[in-house]
């Protein structure tokens, strides 16, 4: 029963993401905006089917109903309850099925969002990248990671239940999902930036709406990180938090892309500047995370994090290589439209600073990129199986760190446009906080932003060319300098300084070793204490 009403719900979320994409299609090849208006019930019928199959499958594993593959392969009578729920994305299958109910969660709300202006051509073009990528992702369930194939279980059948490392933290039950809705959300900035270079609307406007979703987006992702960081410090203990594993990589990659984004976009927002920049960023991003699913899902490199080899490594691959080309051609086409007549007066200044910011970011993602996919490139080119370790991470990524870390703490303290700095006393160069509330940019006056903005953060203690009054633009209440917006971007910006240096101080500290006991009552001396051995169990 189970396994044929998920079956079902598979095939009908397929129909309706096809159907999605040839409505919307039709609707912006003809110009009949009715077509993509009618995509909305589609968008619907997408919801109803990405519910049902995961209900289904949760139902099964709740039941233990064995006559599902999956569950005879991955769960088991003695799974704790909440562990038991949580089998769902603890293998490739299950973890499908969780992407794409969060993918179709966001298919919904950006329906709802723009319910009055679906027949705007930029709409059109977002929700047609969408159902694509949601028919994508629906073929795989049809098709290589379906999670509902029939099993017969004989008679006292148990299954093995999900990796023991996955029933021991309660950790389990959100990290995965937290860091998909990080992951799965840059799906809707992506899709904005292709309908901007479809439609040729490549001015500012579009940008609110790509840095709100990116914002959503990366938070998400942001609290995920961490979350793993914490269940794999409380699991695997003696201080482990970060090992530059594959899937580890995998998502730290967006991650770095997507706050080069969030920096670089303010440069556009107030000056114009930098439109290959972040529409590059935006695409990466979302690359990146078809890479780090292939990565993660496909089994061709080892981590203790990676799923086993499935067949479904060579259609992410290929889908990573159609997104890449997709969006270097339609750059490529924009080229002159893209082009700003502004240009960056001088490298000392904070449009410099930014600049350099995003090149840093840049090259910190292709370190990591390269020492993640290093084993691949080998074995392809000579047939051997290398690992990159954790020497070659620490190595290539601590000077880009440090200096990133410079240029937060030194890149407010300069002008917007041309050279010079600011003065010594400017609280705003705390941990490097970025602009945010108060005013820029053309926008009003009392919208929030990112981080600190320029003008407000020393106010009325001094003055320099091109600064504003003092004053201007700065909340009267609470303290005299910070809006809501420059408080925001102070504590992150802050908390990225205590982050570092937590994390110098951990590595700066480690002592290691290695020690073999046979035998119950061998013993071993390190870092000045005695260990010995209790005992061993299985």
């Amino acid at each position: 029963m189970n396994a044929t009403l998920g079956t079902v719900f598979v095939a009908l979320g397929l129909v309706a993401s096809a159907a999605g994409v040839a409505t919307v299609a039709g609707g912006l090849v003809t110009r009949t905006p009715s077509l993509v208006v009618r995509s909305r019930t589609w968008a619907w019928i997408l919801a109803v089917a990405a519910v049902g199959q995961v209900v289904v499958m949760e139902r099964a594993l709740i039941t233990r109903d064995f006559t599902v593959a999956f569950v005879a392969e991955h769960g088991s009578h003695r799974t704790p309850a909440l562990f038991n729920v949580a089998t769902l994305w603890s293998a490739l299958e299950g973890s499908i099925l969780l992407w794409v109910l969060i993918l179709v969660g966001y298919l919904v709300l950006v329906v709802r969002r723009f319910r009055d202006r679906l027949g705007d051509p930029m709409v059109g073009w977002t929700l047609l990248v969408m159902f694509t990528v949601c028919a994508f992702f629906f073929f795989l369930l049809a098709g290589p990671a379906q999670p509902f194939g029939r099993f017969e279980p004989w008679v006292g059948y148990d299954g093995p239940g999900p990796n023991p490392l996955l029933q021991n933290h309660v950790l389990m039950a959100f990290h995965p999902p937290v860091l998909y809705l990080g992951y799965v959300g840059f799906t809707v900035p992506f899709a904005l930036a292709v309908a901007s270079l479809a439609t040729g609307r490549l001015g500012e406007g579009w940008l609110l709406e790509a840095r709100r979703w990116t914002l959503v987006a990366w938070g998400c992702l942001t609290v995920g990180i961490i979350l793993g960081a914490w269940w794999s410090y409380d699991v695997l203990g003696w201080g482990g938090y970060w090992a530059w594993d594959p899937v580890e990589n995998a998502s730290f990659l967006p991650w770095l892309t997507g706050t080069a984004y969030l920096h670089s976009v303010m440069v556009q927002e107030r000056q114009g500047m930098l439109r290959v920049w972040n529409l590059s960023l935006l695409c990466s991003t979302f690359a990146l995370t078809i890479l780090g699913t292939f990565i993660t899902r496909s089994g061709v490199l080892e981590s203790v994090h990676a799923f086993t080899e499935s067949g479904i490594g060579p259609l992410l691959l290929g889908f990573f290589a159609l997104v890449v080309a997709t969006t270097v051609g339609l750059i490529a086409w924009r080229g002159d439209a893209l082009r700003t007549p502004g240009s960056i007066e001088s490298p000392v200044s904070r449009t410099g600073a930014f600049l350099a910011n995003n090149l840093l970011f840049g090259a910190f993602a292709f370190v990591v990129l390269l020492g993640t996919v290093f084993p691949l490139l080998v074995e392809a080119a000579r047939g051997d199986r290398i690992a990159v370790g954790n020497p070659y991470f620490e190595r290539m990524t601590m000077p880009v760190g440090f200096a990133l870390l410079f240029l937060r703490a030194r890149g407010t303290r300069l002008a917007v446009g041309s050279g010079g700095h600011r003065g010594p006393f400017d609280p705003t160069a705390v941990a490097g906080g970025g602009r945010g509330g108060g005013h820029g940019g053309g926008r009003d006056p009392g919208e929030p932003g990112l981080g600190a903005d320029p003008g407000c953060g020393a106010g009325g203690l001094r003055s320099r060319r091109g600064d504003p009054p003092p004053g201007a633009g700065c909340p009267s209440s609470g303290p005299a300098w910070l809006g809501r917006g420059v408080q925001r971007g102070m504590v992150v910006h802050v908390g990225v300084a205590v982050v570092a240096v937590a994390f110098a101080c951990s590595s700066a500290f480690v002592r290691q070793a290695e020690f073999r006991f046979d035998e119950v009552g061998d013993s071993a001396t390190f870092a000045g204490q005695n260990w010995s051995s209790m005992g061993f169990r299985r």
